[in-house]
Order: structure tokens, then sequence, then C-alpha cells
């Protein structure tokens, strides 16, 4: 399975993007990551742009509305979209402002990494280390504790 990672302005804060080119860099060997930085604008563009560019794919929308899972949810979820033969993901990433209810409507997941609202970079970071764990899970490896 391949991910689209979509996500409005580049990085401004040094270590989130330090902490997403850590996880990318693990996540290699496990699935091919790619991520594009849409151009910020007002929270219609952002959220038409970020349509546009997923269409074809199966969209997951981060979302402090949508569903919490745990890490083993997340990877039984990776797991069912594989054998789903789902082949292209993206990963909806909004700006400061969050994304419009028509994004929200077409997407396949909406998922909320906490009921905090979270910065949009930090909110990526962690997305990508909790990618990364669900991979480690399916793996087996020991990254994951429970």
């Amino acid at each position: 399975m391949r991910w689209q990672v979509l996500a409005i302005g580049k990085p401004k804060l040094r270590f989130t993007a330090t902490g997403m080119e850590e996880y990318l860099r693990r996540l290699g060997p496990m699935t091919r990551v790619e991520v594009d930085w849409l151009r910020a604008g007002t929270q219609t563009a952002e959220s038409e742009a970020l349509r546009n560019r997923s269409e074809g794919f199966f969209r997951i929308v981060l979302d402090e509305r949508g569903e919490e899972v745990t890490s083993q949810g997340l990877a039984d979820r990776i797991t069912g979209w594989e054998q789903r033969s789902v082949k292209a993901v993206a990963l909806l990433v909004g700006g400061a402002d969050g994304h419009r209810e028509e994004l929200r409507q077409v997407a396949d997941w909406r998922w909320s990494l906490s009921r905090l609202t979270l910065q949009h970079e930090m909110a990526l970071l962690l997305a990508l280390e909790q990618v990364y764990r669900a991979y480690t899970i399916k793996a087996g490896l020991p990254y994951h504790r429970e």
C-alpha cells in the first residue's frame, strides 16, 4: 500500500520537520510514503486543494472530531485496508483552520489523534509516528509495548 501525505504549508517548526524526516526514513523499508506540501490559503482553498489532489485515493482526514483508535486498532485498520486491496491512501492534514465540512464528508475515514486541538505540524508528526508504530505492530517488531 502506498501512502500520500497531503499537508497544508511546509513545516516551520524545526523539531517537527526533524521528527517527520525520522519517521519517514523509518517507514521507508515498510511502505512507500510520499509527502506533498500544499500552499496555505483560505480554508476553502485548502480543502479544495486537498480534495482535488486526493482524488482516487482512500482518504483519511485528520480531524479532532474523527474517530479515536488505539495503536493496535490502527494496525488492524491498515491490515483490513490491505485485505480490501486498497492500493493508495491519502492522509490529509489541514492548515491552521482545519478542514471544511465538505472535505470531511468525502473522507473514507476521519481520524482523531486526540480530543485536544493539535497544531497541524505536530498532528502530522504524531500521525506519522502512529503509522510507523502500526507497521511495526503488523511486522511483530519490538517498538510497540502494551
